[in-house]
């Protein structure tokens, strides 16, 4: 049995703005590192006194936040992963979300030149998830630090789709807690909120 704790990277210059990153790599902003910190240190708490690895996107603004993170538990990140890297956008990427809607139409169902598959997005994600837990001892703790999209992929393929609900979102530096054994998922923690 393995604790996974997956949490989104804090904001960046183009989440304040709207725009779609996709697997561009921007930084965090000055709000991100703040938020990095604020989770670093929730994070710190709940995990006082257990062994925990952390891993993450090689992305900078996920990169980044997991430093942060790493450094209030006492320890480094293990692992960059581009498993855990952002679903891209292809043509898209850089676009604000009204743009997008008016190019593409419904987010997920849009089909938009050079974007990544969903499926492929899920399949990736839950590889790359496997790998760390493959190679980690059954009492340590996982920390995860991905991105909205991906997270979203993994909560609907570990609650059958019921999650993320309509209109949810993940926040910036929000974490979404589950207990893996073996291929059975149990979401213990859920970060979505309405807006």
């Amino acid at each position: 049995m393995t604790i996974l704790t997956l949490v989104r990277h804090g904001e960046t210059a183009w989440n304040h703005g709207g725009r779609i990153q996709g697997s561009t790599d921007i930084p965090l902003n000055d709000t991100g590192r703040i938020q990095a910190q604020g989770i670093a240190e929730t994070l710190a708490a709940e995990f006082a006194g257990r062994d925990v690895v952390v891993v993450s996107s090689d992305l900078s603004r996920a990169a980044e936040t997991a430093d942060v993170i790493a450094a209030a538990l006492g320890t480094t990140v293990s692992r960059r992963m581009p498993g855990l890297q952002e679903r891209s956008y292809g043509e898209a990427e850089g676009m604000d979300a009204p743009t997008f809607y008016d190019t593409y139409g419904p987010w997920h169902a849009a089909d938009v030149p050079g974007a990544e598959a969903w499926p492929v997005v899920r399949e990736r994600a839950l590889a790359a998830i496997a790998e760390v837990v493959a190679s980690t001892p059954a009492d340590v703790d996982v920390i995860a630090v991905a991105h909205g999209a991906l997270i979203r992929e993994v909560i609907m393929h570990a609650t059958d789709g019921q999650f993320p609900r309509e209109g949810e979102r993940l926040p910036n530096c929000s974490a979404t807690t589950f207990r893996l054994d073996g291929d059975a998922w149990e979401m213990l923690a859920y970060a979505g909120v309405a807006g």
